[in-house]
């Protein structure tokens, strides 16, 4: 605990003595704001209990539905900046699902206006290539963000419903020189703002790329005393037009001295013919075989969106196809199926 409370003065007088250097700097703000609707259709027209919605964000059928309204600012002031990014919506509360009243079971920590922080953070950079961050910011493994308009399929995958969403801790950045960099850092358990939990979890991301960002890899992790996932993300230009995109993971949690494991592996093709026009086709592989995130199967999911431009309008018409390996999902007649099938159509502005 002294070696803490020491670092962290030496911390706070380093902070200082930069802060006096950077007296003559101008403060810079920027703004980003975004909001997104949908309705989602579930073609396997289940009973009306049963959405056969097992991700992220579109729990719902036969409905116009609310996503999110979000406002983001980052302020800097030379070596100093910070984030506040609220969000407000189902969206908002899925993503700090145990906050406020706890999405969806209703056993949250009771902190309502927690919930609609997504992220809130402070970040310190001594020097150009070291940077220290200290809050809650979105998770950095896997490929799919929360924002709507940070993804071109509206519809979530697997891989992102069931791994981290976010951390709260303290990180550091550091540059390796070119296009490398490493991050490692330390937070409270997975998705949680608040805890009374000693034990925390350890992150670490290592990532590359080309000189001309034709493919970027970032190697990321996190572990616990009873879990560790490691993912991978593949970034790669084919040209100016077409992008293909890879994030493969795999969760290991130990229950009762056993070892068992969840994962995915999901490729993304982004094809944009035109600036006005582009396609998006996810194919995914999710194994969770041995119920580790609770769905008890091995689903095979494609999904083709279309993303038609309007200035800083984005519609998205989706078709999204489930195929498990267990009677997972529900046919009209309310008997059990393999299959399911569902249409979106989703609007997302951001400004």
């Amino acid at each position: 605990m002294k070696k803490i409370i020491s670092a962290g003065i030496c911390l706070i007088t380093t902070v200082t003595l930069f802060a006096q250097t950077d007296s003559t700097k101008k403060p810079t703000t920027t703004f980003t704001y975004s909001a997104d609707v949908y309705y989602r259709a579930d073609l396997n027209n289940a009973l009306n209990t049963t959405t056969n919605n097992l991700t992220s964000f579109t729990n719902s059928k036969n409905s116009f539905e609310l996503g999110m309204a979000s406002i983001r600012v980052d302020h800097s002031f030379g070596k100093i900046a910070a984030t506040a990014d609220l969000g407000f919506g189902r969206r908002a509360e899925e993503f700090s699902y145990h906050d406020g009243s706890g999405y969806p079971t209703g056993n949250g920590n009771g902190f309502n206006t927690l919930a609609a922080i997504k992220q809130l953070y402070i970040s310190y950079a001594p020097s150009s290539v070291l940077k220290f961050t200290i809050g809650k910011w979105a998770t950095h493994i896997g490929y799919e963000m929360l924002d709507a308009y940070a993804n071109r399929n509206y519809s979530m995958s697997y891989g992102f419903s069931y791994g981290p969403f976010f951390h709260t801790g303290i990180k550091t950045d550091i540059s390796l020189g070119g296009k490398s960099a490493f991050m490692i850092g330390i937070a409270n358990p997975t998705d949680y703002s608040t805890t009374t939990e000693t034990n925390k979890v350890i992150i670490a991301q290592f990532s590359t790329g080309t000189k001309n960002d034709k493919l970027k890899l970032f190697l990321n992790f996190q572990g616990g005393n009873d879990f560790n996932q490691i993912d991978l993300v593949l970034n790669a230009a084919v040209s100016n037009s077409f992008v293909i995109n890879y994030d493969g993971t795999i969760k290991t949690v130990k229950t009762n001295g056993t070892n068992n494991s969840w994962s995915s592996n999901a490729i993304y093709f982004n094809y944009d013919p035109t600036s006005k026009f582009g396609f998006a086709l996810r194919g995914e592989y999710f194994d969770d075989s041995k119920n580790v995130a609770g769905v008890n199967s091995k689903i095979f999911q494609t999904t083709l969106s279309g993303n038609i431009h309007l200035n800083n309008l984005t519609i998205i018409p989706e078709l999204r196809l489930d195929d498990a390996s267990n009677t997972i999902f529900v046919k009209s007649g309310g008997s059990g199926t393999k299959t399911d099938a569902s249409f979106i159509l989703a609007a997302v502005y951001k400004f």
